[in-house]
């Protein structure tokens, strides 16, 4: 299971990102064409977040859905795996998104002295 270790790399950034600041919340980009499963993430979270700054934060998920670009005809269109045919019938692809894995936000906790 590599989601175990790119869980840890979101925990080391987000945590370095926090400056020692509590984190509250995680929002992660996973893009449906990944090869990432967002489940095992959610699993994996709470078990690299223990002891650290991450404890507790609530994690969220977008998942981004997968669209080409034709390379013949230009249509743009969606697809659930990372490659495919186009109605035109070509199959030169350009993948536009759905491979994303992005640490998009993270809220932390601001104390007022």
């Amino acid at each position: 299971m590599h989601e175990l270790g790119i869980t840890q790399n979101i925990i080391a950034i987000v945590r370095e990102n926090a400056q020692g600041k509590k984190v509250q919340r995680v929002l992660l980009e996973i893009g449906q064409l990944s090869a990432i499963m967002p489940e095992a993430i959610k699993f994996c979270f709470d078990i690299c977040a223990k002891d650290t700054i991450v404890e507790g934060a609530v994690l969220e998920i977008l998942e981004i859905p997968g669209m080409a670009k034709c390379r013949q005809c230009d249509t743009t269109f969606s697809v659930d795996q990372p490659f495919g045919i186009c109605e035109c019938g070509s199959v030169q692809l350009d993948i536009i998104t759905g491979e994303e894995l992005k640490i998009k936000e993270i809220e932390v906790e601001d104390l007022c002295v």
